[in-house]
């Protein structure tokens, strides 16, 4: 028998030491919370997601009182973009989440189904896409969505 290591490298920031730029992509998805539609969960999330041209598009997440027929922030964006920008890849995809009280204390990651769909994004442009998790004690920061999803599934399992 032999053991398997794997290792993610995730670095945290406070909001401040991040620069304009994902700053500004970190705020852009706090604004997007506001048109979460969750009235069951009462926990919005708002995604803003960078493209190589510079474009910036955000998304939700979705909620439906016949559970699971709702849809995640992460892949709602990146839906769009995939299909308003089929030429862009995403570069960088920042994420927030607040209760109805305020934005939460820490990060939250991907669900499983969002960390597939960004996998499946960053393979079908051939870039890794960088994500920034927002939380009021501090940011993460993923170069890639390989670091939170090891051992991943894509085309190339289904080869011979």
């Amino acid at each position: 028998m032999k053991d398997l290591q794997i290792t993610a490298i995730i670095k945290v920031y406070q909001y401040d030491e991040l620069n304009a730029d994902d700053q500004k992509l970190i705020k852009t998805a706090m604004e997007a919370t506001a048109r979460s539609y969750a009235p069951y969960s009462h926990f919005s999330v708002g995604v803003a997601a960078l493209l190589n041209n510079g474009t910036i598009v955000t998304g939700t997440n979705q909620e439906n009182a016949a559970y699971p027929s709702g849809l995640c922030a992460e892949r709602t964006t990146l839906f769009y973009a995939n299909s308003q920008y089929p030429d862009q890849a995403v570069k960088v995809l920042a994420v927030a989440a607040k209760t109805e009280k305020d934005f939460i204390q820490t990060p939250i990651p991907p669900c499983g189904a969002c960390r597939q769909v960004i996998l499946e994004t960053e393979k079908r442009y051939g870039q890794p896409i960088r994500i920034l998790l927002y939380g009021k004690e501090c940011i993460y920061e993923v170069k890639s969505i390989c670091d939170l999803l090891p051992l991943s599934f894509d085309a190339s399992a289904m080869e011979e």
